[in-house]
Protein backbone atom coordinates (compact mmCIF):
# COMPACT_ATOMS: atom_id res chain seq x y z
CA UNK A 1 0.00 0.00 0.00
CA UNK A 2 2.84 2.36 0.80
CA UNK A 3 4.48 1.64 -2.56
CA UNK A 4 1.21 2.29 -4.36
CA UNK A 5 0.81 5.55 -2.51
CA UNK A 6 4.30 6.65 -3.47
CA UNK A 7 3.68 5.68 -7.11
CA UNK A 8 0.43 7.62 -7.17
CA UNK A 9 2.17 10.63 -5.65
CA UNK A 10 4.98 10.43 -8.25
CA UNK A 11 2.48 10.20 -11.08
CA UNK A 12 0.58 13.20 -9.74
CA UNK A 13 3.80 15.20 -9.50
CA UNK A 14 4.79 14.25 -13.04
CA UNK A 15 1.35 15.20 -14.36
CA UNK A 16 1.53 18.47 -12.45
CA UNK A 17 4.94 19.26 -13.94
CA UNK A 18 3.69 18.39 -17.42
CA UNK A 19 0.76 20.70 -16.92
CA UNK A 20 3.09 23.49 -15.80
CA UNK A 21 5.35 22.96 -18.82
CA UNK A 22 2.34 22.98 -21.16
CA UNK A 23 1.04 26.17 -19.56
CA UNK A 24 4.49 27.74 -19.86
CA UNK A 25 4.64 26.86 -23.58
CA UNK A 26 1.17 28.33 -24.17
CA UNK A 27 2.04 31.55 -22.33
CA UNK A 28 5.34 31.86 -24.24
CA UNK A 29 3.53 31.34 -27.56
CA UNK A 30 0.98 34.02 -26.67
CA UNK A 31 3.77 36.45 -25.77
CA UNK A 32 5.61 35.76 -29.06
CA UNK A 33 2.42 36.26 -31.10
CA UNK A 34 1.68 39.44 -29.19
CA UNK A 35 5.15 40.84 -29.90
CA UNK A 36 4.87 39.99 -33.61
CA UNK A 37 1.45 41.63 -33.86
CA UNK A 38 2.74 44.69 -32.03
CA UNK A 39 5.52 45.25 -34.56
CA UNK A 40 3.22 44.53 -37.51
CA UNK A 41 0.76 47.12 -36.27
CA UNK A 42 3.56 49.53 -35.40
CA UNK A 43 4.76 49.45 -39.00
CA UNK A 44 1.36 50.64 -40.19
CA UNK A 45 1.07 53.69 -37.92
CA UNK A 46 3.05 56.69 -36.82
CA UNK A 47 3.34 57.68 -33.17
CA UNK A 48 0.32 59.61 -32.03
CA UNK A 49 0.82 63.33 -31.62
CA UNK A 50 -1.40 64.77 -28.96
CA UNK A 51 -3.09 61.41 -28.49
CA UNK A 52 -4.40 59.01 -31.13
CA UNK A 53 -2.65 57.43 -34.09
CA UNK A 54 -2.57 58.23 -37.79
CA UNK A 55 -1.97 56.38 -41.05
CA UNK A 56 1.70 55.87 -41.86
CA UNK A 57 2.67 58.24 -44.72
CA UNK A 58 4.73 55.46 -46.33
CA UNK A 59 1.73 53.10 -46.30
CA UNK A 60 -0.49 55.85 -47.70
CA UNK A 61 1.90 56.46 -50.60
CA UNK A 62 2.34 52.73 -51.22
CA UNK A 63 -1.39 52.15 -51.59
CA UNK A 64 -1.94 55.36 -53.57
CA UNK A 65 0.69 54.74 -56.23
CA UNK A 66 0.78 50.93 -56.45
CA UNK A 67 -1.85 50.56 -59.19
CA UNK A 68 -0.12 53.16 -61.39
CA UNK A 69 3.24 51.42 -60.99
CA UNK A 70 1.68 48.08 -61.95
CA UNK A 71 -0.08 49.59 -64.95
CA UNK A 72 3.08 51.33 -66.17
CA UNK A 73 5.34 48.29 -65.73
CA UNK A 74 2.91 46.03 -67.58
CA UNK A 75 2.53 48.49 -70.47
CA UNK A 76 6.27 49.09 -70.82
CA UNK A 77 7.00 45.36 -70.66
CA UNK A 78 4.48 44.34 -73.31
CA UNK A 79 5.57 47.13 -75.68
CA UNK A 80 9.25 46.29 -75.73
CA UNK A 81 10.45 48.68 -73.05
CA UNK A 82 8.65 51.86 -74.09
CA UNK A 83 5.45 53.72 -73.39
CA UNK A 84 5.74 55.22 -76.89
CA UNK A 85 8.27 54.46 -79.62
CA UNK A 86 8.14 55.12 -83.36
CA UNK A 87 10.45 52.21 -84.14
CA UNK A 88 7.93 49.45 -83.56
CA UNK A 89 6.08 46.61 -85.23
CA UNK A 90 2.30 46.61 -84.90
CA UNK A 91 1.18 43.02 -84.51
CA UNK A 92 -1.81 41.06 -83.23
CA UNK A 93 -1.41 37.61 -81.74
CA UNK A 94 -4.30 35.16 -82.10
CA UNK A 95 -5.19 35.29 -78.40
CA UNK A 96 -5.35 39.11 -78.30
CA UNK A 97 -8.25 41.42 -79.08
CA UNK A 98 -6.30 44.13 -80.86
CA UNK A 99 -2.81 44.73 -82.30
CA UNK A 100 -0.07 46.10 -80.08
CA UNK A 101 2.93 48.30 -80.91
CA UNK A 102 5.98 46.18 -80.12
CA UNK A 103 9.26 48.11 -80.06
CA UNK A 104 12.40 46.94 -81.81
CA UNK A 105 15.20 46.51 -79.30
CA UNK A 106 17.56 45.37 -82.07
CA UNK A 107 17.07 46.57 -85.65
CA UNK A 108 18.67 46.89 -89.06
CA UNK A 109 16.58 48.02 -92.01
CA UNK A 110 19.09 46.54 -94.47
CA UNK A 111 19.17 42.91 -95.48
CA UNK A 112 21.90 40.43 -94.51
CA UNK A 113 23.36 42.65 -91.78
CA UNK A 114 23.15 41.99 -88.02
CA UNK A 115 20.79 44.18 -86.05
CA UNK A 116 21.97 47.17 -84.04
CA UNK A 117 21.16 47.20 -80.33
CA UNK A 118 18.78 50.13 -79.83
CA UNK A 119 19.14 50.23 -76.03
CA UNK A 120 22.66 49.18 -74.91
CA UNK A 121 21.79 50.53 -71.43
CA UNK A 122 18.42 48.76 -71.28
CA UNK A 123 17.98 48.71 -67.50
CA UNK A 124 18.74 52.41 -67.19
CA UNK A 125 16.33 53.12 -70.04
CA UNK A 126 13.55 51.11 -68.36
CA UNK A 127 14.01 53.00 -65.10
CA UNK A 128 13.66 56.24 -67.04
CA UNK A 129 10.50 55.03 -68.77
CA UNK A 130 8.91 54.03 -65.46
CA UNK A 131 9.84 57.36 -63.89
CA UNK A 132 8.34 59.40 -66.73
CA UNK A 133 5.20 57.28 -66.66
CA UNK A 134 4.46 57.59 -62.92
CA UNK A 135 5.89 61.06 -62.25
CA UNK A 136 2.54 62.88 -62.08
CA UNK A 137 1.02 60.13 -59.93
CA UNK A 138 3.82 60.25 -57.35
CA UNK A 139 3.47 64.01 -56.94
CA UNK A 140 -0.33 63.80 -56.81
CA UNK A 141 -0.22 61.09 -54.13
CA UNK A 142 2.20 63.12 -52.02
CA UNK A 143 -0.12 66.14 -52.25
CA UNK A 144 -3.07 63.92 -51.28
CA UNK A 145 -1.09 62.68 -48.28
CA UNK A 146 -0.46 66.26 -47.17
CA UNK A 147 -4.15 67.15 -47.44
CA UNK A 148 -5.14 63.99 -45.60
CA UNK A 149 -2.88 64.84 -42.66
CA UNK A 150 -4.10 68.43 -42.57
CA UNK A 151 -7.70 67.19 -42.45
CA UNK A 152 -6.76 65.15 -39.38
CA UNK A 153 -5.68 68.29 -37.53
CA UNK A 154 -1.94 68.36 -38.26
CA UNK A 155 0.03 71.44 -39.15
CA UNK A 156 2.05 70.09 -42.08
CA UNK A 157 5.30 71.44 -43.47
CA UNK A 158 5.76 69.34 -46.64
CA UNK A 159 8.61 69.51 -49.13
CA UNK A 160 8.60 67.39 -52.29
CA UNK A 161 11.83 67.34 -54.28
CA UNK A 162 11.93 64.38 -56.67
CA UNK A 163 11.98 60.59 -56.77
CA UNK A 164 14.18 57.88 -58.23
CA UNK A 165 13.44 54.42 -59.62
CA UNK A 166 15.60 51.40 -58.89
CA UNK A 167 15.20 47.85 -60.17
CA UNK A 168 16.40 44.66 -58.53
CA UNK A 169 15.61 40.97 -58.69
CA UNK A 170 11.92 40.54 -57.92
CA UNK A 171 11.12 44.19 -57.25
CA UNK A 172 10.88 47.77 -58.42
CA UNK A 173 11.85 50.35 -55.79
CA UNK A 174 10.64 53.96 -55.71
CA UNK A 175 12.57 56.34 -53.44
CA UNK A 176 10.58 59.52 -52.88
CA UNK A 177 12.86 62.41 -51.90
CA UNK A 178 10.49 64.38 -49.70
CA UNK A 179 10.13 65.49 -46.11
CA UNK A 180 7.22 65.95 -43.73
CA UNK A 181 7.20 67.90 -40.48
CA UNK A 182 3.98 67.20 -38.57
CA UNK A 183 2.87 69.29 -35.60
CA UNK A 184 -0.14 68.67 -33.39
CA UNK A 185 -0.89 69.61 -29.78
CA UNK A 186 2.57 71.10 -29.40
CA UNK A 187 4.36 67.92 -30.46
CA UNK A 188 6.38 67.56 -33.68
CA UNK A 189 7.66 64.62 -35.71
CA UNK A 190 9.83 64.56 -38.85
CA UNK A 191 9.92 62.03 -41.67
CA UNK A 192 12.24 61.98 -44.68
CA UNK A 193 12.70 59.79 -47.76
CA UNK A 194 9.82 57.40 -48.40
CA UNK A 195 10.62 54.06 -50.01
CA UNK A 196 7.92 52.23 -51.96
CA UNK A 197 8.61 48.62 -52.95
CA UNK A 198 6.61 47.00 -55.75
CA UNK A 199 7.04 43.24 -56.19
CA UNK A 200 7.63 42.38 -59.84
CA UNK A 201 9.83 40.14 -62.02
CA UNK A 202 10.28 43.02 -64.47
CA UNK A 203 14.02 43.31 -63.79
CA UNK A 204 14.57 39.56 -64.20
CA UNK A 205 12.72 39.56 -67.54
CA UNK A 206 14.67 42.60 -68.75
CA UNK A 207 17.97 40.84 -68.03
CA UNK A 208 16.87 37.96 -70.27
CA UNK A 209 15.77 40.41 -72.98
CA UNK A 210 19.18 42.09 -72.76
CA UNK A 211 20.92 38.75 -73.31
CA UNK A 212 18.71 37.93 -76.30
CA UNK A 213 19.43 41.28 -77.95
CA UNK A 214 23.17 40.91 -77.33
CA UNK A 215 23.27 37.51 -79.05
CA UNK A 216 21.04 38.62 -81.94
CA UNK A 217 23.38 41.56 -82.56
CA UNK A 218 26.45 39.29 -82.53
CA UNK A 219 25.24 36.04 -84.09
CA UNK A 220 21.94 36.93 -85.81
CA UNK A 221 20.27 34.33 -83.62
CA UNK A 222 19.36 33.37 -80.08
CA UNK A 223 19.05 29.72 -79.07
CA UNK A 224 15.98 30.05 -76.87
CA UNK A 225 15.42 26.32 -76.30
CA UNK A 226 18.90 25.85 -74.84
CA UNK A 227 18.46 28.94 -72.66
CA UNK A 228 15.21 27.58 -71.23
CA UNK A 229 16.95 24.33 -70.32
CA UNK A 230 19.51 26.31 -68.33
CA UNK A 231 16.94 28.69 -66.83
CA UNK A 232 13.63 26.80 -66.58
CA UNK A 233 11.96 29.64 -64.67
CA UNK A 234 11.58 31.44 -68.01
CA UNK A 235 9.44 30.55 -70.98
CA UNK A 236 10.66 32.14 -74.24
CA UNK A 237 8.47 32.27 -77.33
CA UNK A 238 10.18 33.14 -80.62
CA UNK A 239 7.70 34.14 -83.33
CA UNK A 240 8.70 34.95 -86.90
CA UNK A 241 6.39 37.30 -88.80
CA UNK A 242 5.88 37.47 -92.54
CA UNK A 243 8.18 40.47 -92.95
CA UNK A 244 11.17 38.75 -91.28
CA UNK A 245 10.67 40.38 -87.89
CA UNK A 246 11.21 38.15 -84.85
CA UNK A 247 8.98 38.83 -81.86
CA UNK A 248 10.26 37.48 -78.55
CA UNK A 249 7.98 37.00 -75.57
CA UNK A 250 9.79 36.20 -72.32
CA UNK A 251 7.50 34.96 -69.54
CA UNK A 252 8.27 34.30 -65.88
CA UNK A 253 6.59 30.95 -65.21
CA UNK A 254 5.75 31.73 -61.57
CA UNK A 255 4.31 35.23 -61.84
CA UNK A 256 3.24 34.94 -65.53
CA UNK A 257 4.63 38.44 -66.15
CA UNK A 258 5.80 39.03 -69.72
CA UNK A 259 8.38 41.11 -71.57
CA UNK A 260 7.82 41.31 -75.34
CA UNK A 261 10.01 42.98 -77.96
CA UNK A 262 10.91 42.81 -81.67
CA UNK A 263 14.15 42.11 -83.55
CA UNK A 264 15.07 42.53 -87.24
CA UNK A 265 18.46 41.00 -87.93
CA UNK A 266 20.34 39.34 -90.84
CA UNK A 267 17.23 39.33 -92.97
CA UNK A 268 17.46 37.33 -96.20
CA UNK A 269 15.13 38.85 -98.81
CA UNK A 270 12.51 36.68 -100.57
CA UNK A 271 13.82 34.69 -103.52
CA UNK A 272 17.25 33.94 -102.05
Amino acid sequence: MQKRGKASLSTALINQRRGQVTMFIIVAAVIVVGVVLFFLIKNEIIPGIGGGQEINPKSFLQVCVEDKIRESVELIAIQGGYVENKLNRSFKFSDEKSPGDISYLCYNQNNYLPCVNQEPMLIQHLKSEIKNSISNEIRSCFDDLTKNLQNKGYVVDATYRDFSVEMASGKVIINVDASLTLTKSGETTNQNLFTITFLSKFYNLAIVAQEIVSQEAKYCNFEHLGYMLLYPQFDIDKFRTGDSTTIYTVTDRDSEERFRFAVRSCVIPPGF
